[in-house]
């Protein structure tokens, strides 16, 4: 059986928020450094369901290829969902549906849809096996789901920093009190077949931050998020790390992106998984 997921009113809000400094990050986010899994199984005319669709930018880059009349894209907030349309305005894809509801309980009739994408979703919901098998039952026989999300614990810097080590473990800690699973990416083949799944392709992509300019971007999404509201807030109401220690480690993130051989590498599993 999925797993069970309490009451929507109930379930916890998103992790990181949306604030400047996460949609500044998530807007560099494209259907080609995102969701390259997913790319060469599109084609024009496909009814495509993005569930998260978060900033917009990923969704705007499906649209193009499937065409805007065909995209439904989906958000668990009126504030999100405003956020998905504002970007698709920007760009010219108001053609886009956008529309708020839940990945647990999805509200689209059976087979619907050609393919369901879902990108860093899982690892925030709290029932990500009721998730994928409503993304598979909204899915018509011989389409697909394609999802992709990152696994925090698989993540690797240098230089070796105390600081950085000291975040990792308050974002983890957060995220899961928040019924998240940061390591989502290592579970979601097994999450796909606990679903119904029988078809699963799963693969790995990796993201490098090395450059300068990829260094301060990086820097600068994490500082602010560590110093600003909804995670400061959790750390704080918690006890976790206090505003000292929340300002240290945006000052390490900082001294990581200024010296030249820093280097981040994230690490994301995908699957294609077909109905």
């Amino acid at each position: 059986m999925p797993d069970p997921v309490a009451d929507p009113s109930e379930r916890p809000a998103y992790t990181h928020g949306y604030g400047a400094a996460v949609l500044d990050s998530h807007r560099h986010r494209t259907a080609e450094n995102s969701a390259a899994h997913l790319l060469p199984h599109l084609r024009e005319g496909m009814r495509l369901l993005d569930v998260g669709s978060g900033a917009g930018t990923i969704t705007a880059g499906l649209a193009r290829i499937v065409g805007p009349e065909h995209v439904t894209a989906l958000e668990i907030s009126d504030e999100a969902a405003a956020i998905t349309r504002a970007e698709l305005d920007a760009q010219g894809l108001g053609g886009v549906e956008v529309v708020v509801g839940d990945a647990h309980e999805l509200p689209f009739a059976v087979g619907t849809v050609d393919v369901v994408h879902a990108h860093q979703v899982l690892q925030h919901v709290p029932g990500p096996v009721q998730a994928l098998a409503e993304f598979r039952r909204v899915t018509r026989p011989g389409g697909i789901v394609a999802v992709r999300d990152s696994d925090y614990e698989g993540f690797r810097w240098w230089p070796a920093l105390p600081g950085l080590d000291r975040w990792l473990e308050l974002y983890l800690r957060a995220a899961r009190a928040n019924g998240g699973t940061p390591d989502a990416g290592r579970r979601l083949l097994a999450w796909a077949l606990e679903a119904g799944f029988t078809d699963v392709t799963a693969s790995t992509s990796t993201l490098l931050y090395a450059t300068a300019p990829e260094r301060a971007s990086w820097a600068a999404s994490w500082s602010g998020r560590i110093t600003s509201p909804p995670i400061a807030q959790q750390l704080e109401r918690e006890g976790w790390a206090d505003a000292a220690e929340r300002e240290q480690i945006a000052q390490e993130f900082q001294r990581w992106a200024a010296d030249p051989t820093g280097w981040f590498n994230l690490l994301h599993a995908e699957i294609i998984a077909r109905v």
